[in-house]
């Protein structure tokens, strides 16, 4: 782990984009479960994490993308949030708390895990979502991201359902989780 304590959470704008997405290359394929080839892990990457999807989710007016960043412009960690029904028929069907914004992404770089980045990300996440209307949020985590799971169980998130994640030709098995606003 690296220390740094200079920076801030803050929305992202289209320039940030390049930089989100050299990160999401370097974070996505840590959250994948175990058996994940790096070829469905590019299929992904290519298909919603590079720099034109990053530029048009910082316009989307139902999107809200977070970075968390030094002065200098180097990202440490960004959260993507969704606001509306979920997409996926089986998180629509768990998801219980109405209006419900979605949790999309959220990923820190390694060398910043256990620095508090993901939980300042995720509790500025809260707010933002408050202000999009937001009752509840929902996510999907891997079912063998025990770790991903134990950080969003401390948040305040409870498994509600189960859902398919596709990453290129594999189709993993996530919980969906939910917690009140």
């Amino acid at each position: 782990m690296r220390t740094t304590t200079d920076w801030a959470v803050r929305t992202a704008a289209p320039q940030d984009a390049p930089r989100i997405a050299d990160l999401a290359a370097l974070t996505f394929p840590l959250a994948c479960p175990p058996g994940s080839t790096t070829t469905d892990q590019q299929a992904f990457l290519d298909a919603h994490l590079r720099t034109e999807h990053f530029a048009a989710y910082t316009t989307d007016p139902q999107r809200v993308v977070l970075v968390a960043a030094t002065p200098a412009g180097a990202l440490l960690g960004y959260t993507v949030l969704v606001a509306g029904e979920p997409a996926d028929d089986d998180a629509r069907a768990a998801v219980h708390l109405r209006p419900t914004v979605e949790l999309s992404k959220c990923y820190v770089h390694p060398d910043h895990h256990g620095a508090g980045v993901a939980t300042t990300l995720l509790r500025t996440s809260f707010d933002h979502a408050r202000a999009l209307g937001g009752a509840g949020m929902w996510l999907g985590v891997n079912q063998h991201n025990a770790r991903a799971q134990a950080f969003y169980a401390r948040e305040g998130f409870a498994v509600v359902g189960v859902k398919h994640f596709q990453v290129g030709s594999r189709l993993e098995d996530d919980y969906v989780l939910e917690r009140p606003l």
